[in-house]
């Protein structure tokens, strides 16, 4: 049973990495889904989901990537439709059938794909497809989330009356504007929508003049707003058309809501299908923006993990345009503990938090950036003692809350454990606590627990190099600039290079001498060794970087001439079939000038015509000649496109003759002479207006909303006064 507690997850940062893949969802839940995710309790699960992220990163290579997972929450309509006699909006039906679909769709692609994403087809055949739940809200309500027209007999017929009534509320406004504008009662803007009602823009001063129901005035006052007489009936009319259509709209609601509650098991499961493919989906483009992998997984105890990145370092860095530095770190049964030493800000506390992070993300179902030849197994706990831990709340110093911890430690340490422990031993007095830390770590050694602790102790960095299964281990620094390398080297401990740091930063060389002769010769000598050791190491390590340069640089090389030389070679068979085939032309030419010559001397016609068969025929036996049959094949291909091309032309030909003759035979429709008053419209339309004015051949049209001045040839008549 693996168990990861909470600490660890705080120390090792893991907040900041789930809140970043959090933000990569599509969805709300998926969001809250993303930031709560920890690490698994069994290793069945963890495995697939571990396949499920792989397999959604391979869909980012390949053609066919996978639908759309997208969907609007429906926890709002889950809730209601499980509440007795309830009834949904018809904005919900809509986002229902739009996650019903998404969810098809899904589990389709899955189906059709399952070579591809055999763990991802797993999870999406345990949900039932089924296509009624879309039937019977598209029946219903449009793509625009409105109920239709023919949603119910008695809506449809509603809605029928409702626009004959509006039509009428329009024909009777248009008729009492153009009367009251034609007496000059109006204001420039002639008309206005009050309540969602059309009202007419009356000045002040004709007020009482207009027929109707003042419905309110402008600011100044200077327009009263008035509905006109010969509308408000229509009006009445419509506004009860607008109610028996709400309470037939709620009737349809309910009805609906009927229907799709036995589905509601259904969708609560669609929603957290969609929900987990987000998840999913985050975590694989997580894993595209550090170069995650799944390593492989194995049951030996071993660890290998091979130029690892620490994923938030890494992407802090990338956005600032800076160099991250991979480590390298192995543990196995000959090698459980490693202790990091080396001077301060070299990197020994990324180099601990990277193996962590790496190993709790990929326990979490998350793939991880280091190289594909990489594989680790699993732990059931991983212990950290990262940072100062002082704490107020309990009146405990750095050093008390840290020996609470490794008691901690002590309790929960074993063969399946993974410990992290940085600065191991500081807090107390150096020969103290350094001796308390050495206990500690033989302690930790005979439980065989895997782990990595830094230190600056000595006795410390001298027990991992007496002890058989534990290695000592270094960040390289230049022995010169005295910079650091962030490069860990296993095998070998680290100076802490107190003195050249010192000397580095401007202590005066007299000061750091006395400070020398204050300690035991002993101690000056092992860390002065060690230094030693680390320059050489340093340089070694910078010589093997340059012959891998030139290594590099003369591959480049060879690779540039071998480009150089295919590119030549190209040239030179280019040249020589231009060089053939002039040589040829030459020859013809020559033979030509020969027989030409010949016949001058002679005048033999015989002759000549004689030879200059022959060459032709020689020249010709170069060529490639067709046989009988692909003669044949070719003439027919033709002789079939030729008579098709003939039959559509002819086919053209004939519709074109049959519109002429329908066209001669229709009769003239006799033309109307257009009145005002009369009921009209466009020759090319669809609207029906009022002529309103008739000045030489222009007609003012008044459509009700608006009016339109058009020419009297271009409208078509509907109907008299």
């Amino acid at each position: 049973m693996i168990s990861i507690h909470e600490k660890t997850l705080q120390d090792l940062q893991f907040s900041t990495v789930l809140e970043t893949v959090s933000a990569i969802c599509n969805t709300d839940i998926g969001k809250e889904k993303a930031l709560g995710i920890t690490p698994f309790k069994d290793e069945e699960s963890l495995r697939i989901a571990l396949h499920q992220t792989s397999e959604y990163v391979s869909s980012f290579q390949n053609n066919n990537a996978i639908p759309n997972h997208s969907f609007d929450a429906i926890s709002h309509e889950i809730k209601f439709l499980a509440i007795e006699d309830s009834f949904l909006e018809v904005g919900s039906f809509r986002k229902i059938a739009t996650l019903s679909e998404t969810t098809n769709a899904l589990l389709q692609y899955f189906k059709k794909f399952d070579d591809y994403y055999p763990t991802l087809y797993a999870k999406s055949s345990q949900i039932e497809l089924t296509k009624d739940i879309i039937r019977s809200i598209d029946e219903i309500v449009d793509k625009y989330g409105e109920i239709k027209d023919n949603a119910s007999v008695a809506l449809l017929e509603i809605r029928k009356n409702m626009n004959l009534v509006r039509g009428k509320v329009n024909q009777s406004f248009g008729l009492a504007m153009t009367q009251y504008h034609g007496l000059g009662y109006l204001d420039d803007i002639k008309e206005s929508f009050v309540n969602n009602r059309r009202v007419l823009a009356v000045l002040a001063m004709y007020r009482r003049k207009v027929k109707g129901s003042i419905l309110g005035s402008s600011k100044t006052g200077s327009i009263a707003f008035i509905e006109p007489e010969t509308t408000l009936k229509y009006s009445r009319e419509l506004s009860n058309l607008e109610y028996e259509e709400k309470e037939e709209i709620t009737r349809i609601l309910k009805y609906l809501t009927n229907i799709v509650r036995p589905y509601l098991p259904l969708l609560i499961q669609y929603q957290e299908f969609l929900s987990d493919i987000d998840v999913i989906a985050a975590k694989a483009k997580y894993a595209n923006r550090i170069n995650g992998i799944l390593p492989k997984i194995t049951k030996e105890r071993r660890v290998y993990f091979r130029e690892a990145f620490h994923p938030i370092l890494y992407l802090n860095n990338k956005a600032k345009k800076e160099i991250t530095y991979p480590q390298t770190i192995e543990f196995h049964n000959e090698s459980r503990i490693i202790v990091i030493s080396g001077p301060n800000a070299g990197g020994k506390t990324i180099s601990l938090k990277t193996v962590g992070l790496l190993q709790l993300m990929l326990q979490s179902g998350m793939l991880i950036p280091v190289h594909e030849r990489s594989e680790t197994c699993l732990f059931d706990r991983i212990l950290t003692d990262i940072g100062d831990n002082q704490s107020i709340e309990n009146h405990l110093s750095t050093y008390s809350y840290r020996l609470k911890n490794m008691n901690n430690f002590l309790k929960k340490c074993n063969s399946k454990t993974l410990f992290l422990i940085d600065e191991f031993g500081t807090g107390s007095d150096p020969e103290l606590g350094g001796a308390l830390a050495e206990t500690f770590l033989e302690e930790f050694y005979a439980r065989e627990a895997f782990g990595i602790i830094t230190t600056h102790y000595s006795n410390l960095k001298i027990l991992a190099n007496e002890l058989p299964f534990a290695t000592n281990a270094n960040m390289l620094f230049d022995e010169k600039s005295l910079e650091p390398m962030y490069k860990l080297v296993l095998g070998q401990a680290g100076s802490s290079f107190t003195f050249e740091v010192a000397q580095k930063n401007g202590i005066p060389y007299g000061l750091i001498n006395r400070a020398k002769k204050k300690i035991e010769g002993g101690k000056v000598r092992f860390d002065k060794t060690i230094a030693t050791l680390q320059k050489e190491r340093s340089k070694l390590e910078k010589t093997s970087q340059n012959l891998k340069e030139e290594e590099s640089k003369a591959r480049e090389e060879s690779k540039k001439m071998e480009s150089i030389n295919v590119k030549i070679q190209d040239k030179l068979e280019r040249y020589q079939e231009l060089y053939d085939a002039n040589q040829r032309l030459i020859y013809m030419g020559q033979k030509i000038d020969d027989i030409s010559e010949k016949y001058f001397n002679t005048k033999n016609k015989k002759d000549l015509i004689g030879e200059f068969l022959k060459m032709v025929e020689i020249e010709n036996s170069k060529r490639k000649k067709l046989t009988p049959k692909e003669v044949k094949v070719k003439a027919a291909i033709e002789k079939v496109i030729i008579e098709e091309v003939k039959v559509k032309v002819e086919e053209i030909r004939e519709v074109k003759k049959e519109k002429k003759r329908k066209a001669s035979l229709e009769p003239e429709k006799p033309k109307v002479i257009l009145k005002i008053g009369d009921r009209v419209r466009m020759k090319d339309g669809k609207s029906v207006g009022t002529i309103d004015n008739i000045e030489k051949n222009k007609a003012t049209v008044n459509y009700g909303i608006f009016t339109s001045k058009v020419n009297v040839e271009e409208l078509e008549f509907v109907q008299a006064k």
